[in-house]
């Protein structure tokens, strides 16, 4: 039986194993490295998630049968803009679990949760390299945005947005 549920920062260790897990084919494909990328998610710590608590950041675990086999990120910034929008991150899926619509559940958990916050936007930022992960999230109703490239990555990010006030109902798999 799959359960979605917040989780504290008790959980650190937990959400920090299954991220390093989750994304080190990710790392792999891209020639991510401790040299080029420390911190790139496949090197997640304890500490990153700890702090990601401290700054107010909520963490929602998927399970099955009791395992976790999925985590995401959810934070809505402390500073207030006229344009209302929170951020999801961290989304991972063990690898041996990915393609089965959980990353679906969870994208779809943190739409509703920021609904309920009456927030106007979700802002993701993806390896702008990474075409399918981009596609993946277009299908979710997320619409690509910039991209950048900074000095300190090996990588581009692209930014996407999914629009709270203008977007049909992502269907649970």
């Amino acid at each position: 039986m799959r359960q979605i549920k917040e989780v504290f920062a008790d959980q650190s260790d937990v959400i920090a194993q299954l991220i390093r897990e989750a994304n080190r084919p990710v790392a792999k494909q891209f020639a991510i490295n401790q040299d080029n990328g420390p911190k790139h998610p496949s090197f997640c710590q304890t500490s990153w998630v700890e702090n990601d608590f401290e700054r107010g950041e909520r963490y929602f675990l998927l399970t099955e049968n009791q395992a976790p086999i999925a985590c995401v990120a959810y934070e809505v910034p402390a500073h207030s803009t006229s344009v209302r929008k929170a951020y999801l991150n961290r989304l991972s899926v063990l690898p041996d679990q990915q393609s089965k619509g959980i990353g679906s559940l969870l994208v779809a958990h943190i739409i509703e949760q920021a609904k309920a916050d009456q927030l106007s936007f979700i802002s993701i930022g993806v390896i702008g390299e990474h075409t399918r992960l981009q596609d993946w999230y277009e299908k979710l109703g997320f619409v690509k945005g910039d991209t950048k490239h900074f000095d300190h990555l090996p990588f581009s990010v692209t930014y996407m947005m999914y629009d709270l006030n203008n977007q049909p109902k992502i269907e649970k798999t």
